[in-house]
C-alpha cells in the first residue's frame, strides 16, 4: 500500500471507489440501496474535481445489475464492480450471481449491513437495519454457496486491498464472482487515503512438454478421436486456438447441448454437431476441452475411449457432482495447451487422417442437408415454425457481426443449429435460472456497442425477466437490442416432463395440465411500447422476415425492438 494525501471528507465510500479504480473496473453496476450514499458522494466529488473513477450505472433491479455485469464480463473477461442493497438485495440478485458463477465471469459483488444498529458513535445508520435488513451470521455467509469467495471488510484501512484481493481471486481460473460484505459503518468511517496497487492480468499457467508430448502421441495413434467442448470459446483466444488444433490434427469437434458459448464455427466441416452419443462406442480417444459435464447420466461411460481432459481447473469446485472418467489431465492454460498440441501435429498417419476426414465431411454434409431440409419444411408449414425464425435470423445477421444471447429452453437446440454462429464471442447461452436474459444481453451490448445484439427468448423465460427495469436500462444507457420471443404460449419443458413422468396419468386422461398454460398473458411486445421502443407481433410466416428486418433497422437507429413471434410449437 502507498500513503497518499488525504482529501477533506474522505471516507469508506472513497476507499471503495479507489479500490474499483485499482481493480481496473470500467463500470460499477448498482441496484441502489441506502448504504451507498458514501459511494455516491465520492463519485460526485470525483466528477466535480475531474478525478478518475469507473462509470456508474444506476439500475433499478438487482438481476439487471448482476446480469449486465455478467454480459459485459463475457465479452471483456475482466472483473467489474456490482453493488446491491443489504441482505434483501443480495438475496434478490443471488440467482444472477449464481449464473455468473456458472458462466465463469469475474466480478466483485458487494452489499452491506450495520454493525452498531444505532448504538455506536458517529452517524445514525437508520432503524431499518435493526428491524428488517440484518441476517444472523452476516451477508458473506449467505453469499458463500454461490460465489467463488466470500468475506467481510472489517476495516476501512484494509478495504481497498480486500477489494483488490477479491478481484484477483475472481479473475483467476475458474473465474467467477467474489463477494464482499462492506458494513455501513465502514463506509462512513474516515479514511486515511492509502490506496491499493492496481491489479494486473493473471499470469498464465502452462502444461509442460513432458505432459503435452504423451497426449500428442495418443492423438497420433488414435484412429477415431473426437473433441468435446463446452467453454473453450470463453477463454481469451480459445476459439481460434481450438480451430487451429482441430484443423492441425483433423479432429471433429462436438459442442454438446451443455455448451454455454460459441466454441467452434458451426459452419466448419469439422463441426460434428451437438450429440456425443454416436461417439460413445466409436471413439478411441475423447479430448474433453473445458468440458465440465460431458456425459449424461454421469455414469454413461464411453465403451473404449481413452479420455484426456484439457482444462486449467478440470474439477470445478462449485459443481456438486462431476464425473469425467479422465485417463490424463493437461491442466495448463487451455489456449496455450491447444496451441502446443497444434504444433505437435507431425508424423501423422496420412491414410488414417484421410479416412476420418472423409467420414467427418460426410457427416457434416449430411447435417447441412438435414438443416436445409428442416428449413424447407418449415418454410412450407402453416403458421411459424421455430426453425423458420432461427433460419431467418441467420440470413438477416449474415455479415453483420451479430451476437446472439439465448435464453430459450425448448427451442435452444433449434437456435444453435439454425442460427449457426461462426465467429468468436458471437453466441452465449444464459446460465442458471431463467429471468436474466435481457440483462445479460444489455451487458453484452455495453461491451460491444458496435455489434448488433439479438436476444432469443421463450415466452416463459420472458415472464421471469424484470422487464420494466431492463427496458429502463436499455433506454437510459442507449443499449438497443433486438429481442425475439419464441412464443408458444406454454411452459413446454414443464409440460413435457409431466407427460414423460406420467404418460397415462390423471392429467393425460382429463387434459388438466397444470403449471404450463400461458395463453392468458397479454401480447408480450406491448410492454415495450411505453418506453418508445419498436414493437411487433407476428403470427404469419410471410410477415416474419419483413418484421425482423424492420426491427433490425430500428436497432441500428438506436431503438430496442421487441418482436413477439407466435410459433407453432
Amino acid at each position: 500500500m502507498t500513503d497518499t494525501t488525504n482529501t477533506p471528507g474522505a471516507d469508506g465510500g472513497d476507499a471503495l471507489v479507489s479500490a474499483f479504480n485499482a481493480v481496473g473496473a470500467d463500470y460499477i453496476f448498482c441496484s441502489s440501496g441506502s448504504e451507498w450514499a458514501p459511494v455516491w458522494e465520492s463519485l460526485a466529488r470525483r466528477h466535480r474535481d475531474g478525478l478518475p473513477c469507473p462509470r456508474y450505472l444506476d439500475l433499478t433491479h438487482e438481476t439487471v445489475a448482476v446480469g449486465m455485469a455478467t454480459g459485459y464480463g463475457l465479452v471483456k473477461r475482466r472483473p467489474q464492480g456490482v453493488l446491491l442493497h443489504a441482505a434483501p438485495g443480495l438475496l434478490q440478485g443471488s440467482m444472477a450471481v449464481h449464473g455468473a458463477l456458472l458462466a465463469g465471469v469475474p466480478m466483485v459483488v458487494s452489499s452491506s449491513e450495520s454493525t452498531t444498529y444505532g448504538d455506536g458513535p458517529g452517524q445514525d445508520p437508520g432503524g431499518q437495519w435493526y428491524r428488517n435488513l440484518s441476517v444472523v451470521g452476516g451477508l458473506h455467509q449467505i453469499a458463500q454457496p454461490f460465489t467463488k469467495w466470500s468475506n467481510e471488510a472489517a476495516s476501512v484501512h484494509t478495504l481497498p486491498t480486500v477489494v483488490t484481493r477479491a478481484a484477483e481471486l475472481a479473475w483467476r481460473a475458474p473465474a467467477g464472482p467474489a463477494y464482499l460484505n462492506v458494513p455501513l459503518e465502514i463506509l462512513l468511517e474516515e479514511w486515511d487515503g492509502r490506496e491499493a496497487k492496481p491489479i494486473v492480468r493473471p499470469g498464465s499457467t502452462h502444461s509442460s512438454p513432458e505432459e503435452v508430448d504423451p497426449v500428442a502421441q495418443l492423438i497420433r495413434e488414435a484412429e477415431n478421436p473426437v473433441i468435446v467442448t463446452e467453454t473453450a470459446g470463453r477463454e481469451a483466444g480459445g476459439f481460434e486456438a481450438l480451430v487451429a488444433f482441430a484443423e492441425a490434427w483433423n479432429i471433429p469437434v462436438v459442442e454438446p447441448d451443455s455448451a454455454v458459448c460459441g466454441n467452434f464455427p458451426r459452419t466448419h466441416s469439422l463441426h460434428a454437431g451437438s450429440d456425443i452419443g454416436p461417439w460413445m462406442d466409436e471413439a478411441d480417444l475423447i479430448l474433453l476441452v473445458n468440458c465440465r459435464a460431458p456425459f449424461y447420466p454421469p455414469s454413461r461411460r464411453p465403451s473404449k475411449a481413452t479420455i484426456v481432459v484439457i482444462d486449467e481447473v478440470p474439477q470445478r469446485p462449485h459443481v456438486v457432482y462431476q464425473v469425467l472418467f479422465a485417463d490424463a489431465y493437461l491442466e495448463g492454460n487451455v489456449t496455450n495447451t491447444l496451441r502446443q498440441l497444434a504444433k505437435r501435429a507431425k508424423d501423422v498417419d496420412a491414410g488414417a487422417v484421410a479416412v476420418r476426414r472423409a467420414a467427418q465431411e460426410r457427416r457434416h454434409a449430411d447435417e447441412q442437408a438435414a438443416i436445409a431440409a428442416a428449413e424447407a419444411k418449415a418454410a412450407q408449414a402453416e403458421g411459424i415454425d421455430p426453425v423458420l425464425v432461427a433460419a431467418t435470423l441467420r440470413q438477416l445477421l449474415d455479415g453483420q457481426g451479430g451476437i446472439v444471447v439465448d435464453e430459450t429452453i425448448t427451442h435452444s437446440r433449434v437456435v444453435k443449429r439454425h442460427v449457426q454462429t461462426a465467429d468468436p464471442d458471437s453466441y452465449f447461452y444464459v446460465q442458471g435460472g431463467l429471468g436474466q436474459g435481457i440483462a445479460v444481453a444489455l451487458g453484452v451490448k455495453l461491451a460491444a456497442r458496435e455489434r448488433p445484439v439479438v436476444l432469443t427468448i421463450g415466452d416463459g423465460a420472458f415472464t421471469y425477466n424484470p422487464v420494466i427495469p431492463s427496458y429502463d436500462a436499455s433506454n437510459a444507457y442507449e443499449l438497443p437490442l433486438l429481442i425475439v420471443v419464441f412464443n408458444n404460449r406454454v411452459y413446454k419443458s414443464m409440460n413435457l416432463n409431466h407427460r414423460r413422468f406420467y404418460p397415462e396419468g390423471a392429467a393425460a386422461d382429463t387434459g388438466e395440465w397444470l403449471g404450463t398454460d400461458l395463453h392468458r398473458l397479454p401480447r408480450l411486445a406491448a410492454f415495450a411500447a411505453p418506453f418508445g421502443m419498436h414493437t411487433e407481433t407476428v403470427d404469419a410466416p410471410e410477415a416474419l422476415a419483413p418484421a425482423l428486418e424492420r426491427a433490425l433497422k430500428a436497432v441500428a437507429e438506436g431503438t430496442t425492438a421487441v418482436v413477439d413471434v407466435l410459433v407453432t410449437r
